[in-house]
Parts: C-alpha cells; structure tokens; sequence
C-alpha cells in the first residue's frame, strides 16, 4: 500500500533511479549536485581537461597552475645541466644544486621571455632548447590566459536559499515555504521555479522511490528583485496532506527545489537548486520580512535576514 496518496502522474525516475534511499541519505545536496560517490572511471582524462581545469575551485586552480609551472622549469632546468651548464653564458654556480638553480632560473626567465640577460645561452644544442621552451611558454601563458576567461566568463548563479522550509499557515491551511535571492546586483528576469518532493513508498510490494511535482501558488516570476517566498499549500490535493512529522521520518521525505532563470548580464540562462530533508522543515513557523523602507522611503533588503524564522502560536 502506497505510504501517500498518488495524487498527479508524473515521471517516477527524474533521472534518480527508483531505488529507496537507505540511511536518510541526501539524494541531491544542498549546493545541488547529486549525492553520487562515482567510482571506475580513469583518473585522468586528458579530453576532459578544459572541463576540468575551468569548473575546479580557485585555489585548487592556482595549485595546478603553480605545480605545472614548476615542473616545466624542473625540466628544463635538468635538461640544461644534462647538456652542460657551461653552455649557458654567466652561470656561476659551482656545486651541483647552484648549477641547478642557475639553469631553473634561467628556464624561468626564458619561458616567460623576461629576458634578464644575466645568463644567456650559447651552442647550437643549447639555443636550440632555449627557443623550443620560449615558443613553449608563449603558448603556455595563452592557454592559461585562456583558461582564466573561461573560468571569469562562464556564468554562474548566486541565488541563495534559505537554511529552513516552514510550514506557516496559509488561507485556510497550511503552505510549505521556502524563499530564494539574488546576491548579485545583476538582474535576474523570466525565473522558473519548481518544487519536487521524494520519499520511498511500497508499490506492489515493492519499496521504491517516488517522485511527485508539489504545486506552487506561483512558480514564475518577471524579475526578482527582492526576495521570493515559494509557496505549496498543504491541500487535500497534496502529497503531504495530513502527513506529520514522524510520518515524513518514516518515508526519509526530500525536496527539490529547481530555479531557472535568464541572467541579464551575460545574457544566458542559469539553473540553481538545492534540497531539504524532513530535518530542514519548521513547523508552524514564518519567515520574517527582509525588506523595509528607510526614511527617504526608498526600500532597503536585508539579505542577513534570509533565514530569519518565527514560530507561529496555533
């Protein structure tokens, strides 16, 4: 017997699988990405570089930058002792480690076509290196350059959620609420928002895992300059009619939430989306109002309000 009443037809997999989730584990995370560990694939795909190189945190980003550049000069530097220090002009070292720095130094200078012309090289063999690392370098700093384009030019969304959903009383029930900015100063226009909820129910025996689209009282807007408070009302049309607390716990319920909107700066469109767990939800609570007008009367948003809650006396 199914644990909610199937109420809408929708599509019961929504790319998740229908295998019950076990242990109240996350089917999507609350920065959206799927709670997926993915094992059996290469460690390294050089097809996949770009992807890679352009989608990793800033400071991982700069630690494969520098690594790089180290071994590249790393490199260099042991091929020019291999053919001899004595073929670059000016180096002074003596000991084997100064000759190393001299020729990873004089590698640094040639790969970024500084130049300094304290050591310069001579001999066919040498030039000859010498050249081949500076074309090297050239098309190294493009690429980079390159890269950090598309790491500053790619769109992303900085749309926040709030922590909590709430289920505050709405007409002559209740709604499930959460709300949603926009911390960047762009215009966000034409947004979609849609809400899912996934729990295991038993059909025909089996336990599964079911998806259900949850109803919004508006699940667009033209521009979202404020705040954006979604609403479902808690009807009889609902999956979650007259379920309590303990109930949602028993079926590990979720819920999505999938924001998609057209960003006026780079003029593409972005998806965001983020879920909570039968823990995130306040009942018989409200959230409070973010915005208020200042004396001049102009309206001011306080963004440190987002998570801002209070319980409701029934």
């Amino acid at each position: 017997m199914s644990f909610f009443k199937r109420r809408v037809q929708f599509n019961d997999d929504l790319g998740f699988g229908s295998a019950p989730v076990i242990k109240n584990q996350r089917v999507l995370n609350t920065d959206g990405t799927p709670n997926i560990e993915r094992t059996g694939l290469p460690w390294f795909k050089f097809d996949d570089t770009y992807t890679r190189l352009v989608t990793m945190s800033w400071p991982r980003f700069f630690l494969v930058i520098l690594i790089a550049y180290l071994i590249v000069n790393t490199l260099f530097a042991v091929a020019y002792n291999v053919i001899g220090i004595e073929n670059l002009n000016g180096a002074k070292g003596i000991t084997l480690r100064d000759q190393f720095f001299d020729a990873f130094f004089f590698s640094a200078q040639t790969i970024s076509t500084v130049g300094y012309g304290h050591i310069s090289p001579q001999g066919f063999i040498t030039s000859v290196l010498a050249a081949f690392e500076s074309m090297l370098g050239l098309l190294a700093f493009a690429l980079a350059t390159g890269l950090l384009y598309g790491r500053f030019s790619r769109p992303t969304s900085k749309v926040s959620f709030s922590k909590k959903m709430v289920i505050a009383p709405y007409h002559n029930g209740s709604g499930l609420m959460c709300r949603l900015v926009n911390l960047r100063k762009n215009a966000l226009i034409d947004i979609e928002a849609q809400m899912i909820v996934t729990f295991n129910e038993t059909i025909e025996g089996k336990l599964k895992r079911s998806f259900y689209p949850l109803e919004l009282e508006r699940n667009n807007i033209s521009i979202l300059s404020l705040n954006w408070t979604l609403v479902h009302a808690i009807n009889s049309d609902s999956p979650l009619f007259e379920k309590t607390l303990e109930e949602l716990k028993i079926a590990e319920v979720e819920i999505f939430v999938i924001v998609k909107a057209f960003d006026d700066t780079f003029a593409q469109t972005i998806h965001t989306r983020t879920s909570y767990q039968d823990e995130d939800i306040e009942w018989n609570a409200k959230f409070e109002i973010m915005h208020y007008h200042n004396e001049e009367g102009k309206t001011v948003m306080d963004y440190s309000r987002l998570d801002e809650i209070n319980k409701v006396v029934i």
